[in-house]
């Protein structure tokens, strides 16, 4: 089995992601900082002894993590709801960060661990 990250495993898909990853008995490490996620999105992982849960903003180097075979890159601002105070039309910053700094420093992670990396991003239309 595999140990993989999910940058942004706390989101919505980041949390289903790690929800199957661990029923097909790999283990996780779910790296988020709530930014736009919630813990509660995986409440039901954290006593799972295959589920690693880090709080941690990935614009900064990531430098506990163990061994990982593969990294899914999900973490970026994100939330279909404009009006919500979590919405990424109030992080922009944030979201350029996450998308730049936070791919350069999975990347490294990566190159690091000689681990395989996905990137996925939602496109957000405003206006």
């Amino acid at each position: 089995m595999l140990k993989i990250l999910v940058a942004g495993g706390a989101g919505f898909i980041g949390s289903h992601l790690c929800k199957r990853l661990i029923e097909e008995g790999n283990t996780v490490y779910c790296v988020d900082n709530l930014i736009t996620g919630d813990k509660k999105n995986v409440v039901g992982l954290m006593d799972h002894p295959k589920f690693n849960y880090i709080e941690h903003d990935v614009t900064k180097p990531l430098t506990q993590i163990p061994e990982v075979n593969l990294i899914y890159h999900l973490a970026s601002p994100a939330s279909p709801n404009k009006k919500s105070v979590r919405s990424y039309i109030n992080f922009p910053i944030e979201t350029l960060l996450v998308n730049s700094q936070g791919t350069y420093n999975l990347l490294n992670l990566a190159k690091e661990k000689n681990a395989r990396f996905l990137f996925a991003s939602t496109s957000e239309v405003y206006g």
